[in-house]
């Protein structure tokens, strides 16, 4: 895969110096950040009333909190003015001389088309519940692999990494294992946030509260690139944010939280830092965990739960918390992990 920019994107550069021109290229990364903000915000009115145009609204679980029904027919799919924003800025702004970048952009495409697709058969009024787990799972795996596969296959197929780092003891050659726990990781964190679209403004900024803690991570290894990328998914989930903010003009659907997700563990693998997605992604851990605590127990019970409902935000909601109050309080909890993981990087 010749012209991989591997002196950018390498985990190697862990703790090493900056190139000479750090503020410049810090500013243009952050002033990318900038222009995908207005550019997700630019597109997201014409999507939105597309969307509503074509009865393209949410279904509500019938099981959920009642508050919860009100929303029923919004707008879904909003997720799309974040894949193309992100795409769109990256293949002109991040691409050049960094074609390791298209990786995480196809890994955005690939995702957000199988979610897009998910969400178009689970309308409102439609004869359709969606696609079926097997379905949806056995193409993220497809997914999953190919992009663990480029991760790990040396250059001209690939990126050539193989490493964990591991706080307070270094960077360690696992071999072959890199690639099973790198489509695994990638499947996951796409199905975590998934699981967390669940509430207004919920996953669309805890997502980008990660971003942003991968993007300090990559820029104190030097990697412009991945910081570049880590920044224009910040600015556009920040722009979506602006119409998904309570009460959302529309949901991040299948077609949002899948590929960003994927798109947030790719990012992880590139920096090297993979082992610290579980903490810089503790609230899309908490919300995976809670769903299959929840089934195991109750099949291992016959009925009885743990939580009054699955995913863990709903069983805070039904305990008197508000959905703003769930909300800000996991944003918070999502800062303290991303503060906690670039700590640990930093060692």
């Amino acid at each position: 895969m010749s012209g991989f920019d591997f002196g950018a994107t390498s985990p190697v550069l862990v703790g090493s110096v900056m190139p000479s021109d750090p503020n410049e290229n810090k500013a243009v990364s952050l002033a990318l950040a900038g222009l995908a903000f207005v550019v997700t915000i630019i597109l997201g009115r014409p999507i939105i009333t597309g969307l509503r145009g074509r009865g393209i609204g949410k279904k509500i679980r019938v099981d959920g909190p009642m508050t919860h029904a009100v929303k029923t027919g919004t707008p879904t799919m909003g997720g799309l003015m974040v894949c193309l924003s992100v795409v769109f800025i990256t293949l002109i702004f991040n691409t050049v001389g960094r074609l390791s970048m298209l990786l995480p952009v196809t890994v955005l495409l690939s995702a957000g088309v199988l979610g897009a697709v998910d969400d178009y058969w689970n309308l409102v009024g439609g004869n359709r519940t969606g696609m079926t787990a097997r379905f949806k799972f056995a193409w993220l795996t497809v997914f999953g692999v190919l992009a663990a596969l480029t991760l790990h296959l040396p250059d001209p197929l690939g990126l050539g990494l193989h490493h964990i780092y591991l706080p307070f003891f270094g960077r360690f050659d696992i071999g072959w294992v890199y690639l099973p726990v790198a489509a695994f990781s990638i499947i996951a964190m796409a199905n975590a946030v998934n699981l967390t679209d669940g509430l207004d403004t919920l996953a669309g900024g805890t997502a980008a509260i990660a971003f942003v803690a991968y993007g300090i991570i990559a820029y104190q290894q030097g990697q412009l690139a991945v910081v570049t990328f880590c920044f224009v998914m910040v600015g556009s989930l920040l722009g979506f944010l602006w119409f998904n903010a309570h009460p959302a003009q529309v949901f991040m659907g299948d077609a949002g939280a899948l590929p960003v997700g994927a798109a947030l563990a790719t990012a992880a693998f590139m920096t090297g830092q993979w082992l610290l997605l579980p903490i810089v992604g503790a609230v899309f851990v908490a919300e995976t965990l809670s769903v299959m605590m929840q089934v195991g127990y109750f099949k291992l019970t016959k009925g009885k739960r743990i939580f009054k409902m699955t995913p863990l935000h709903h069983h805070f909601e039904l305990g008197g918390w508000s959905e703003t109050q769930v909300t800000l309080r996991f944003w918070l909890i999502g800062i303290m992990s991303g503060l906690l993981g670039i700590a640990l990087a930093l060692l």
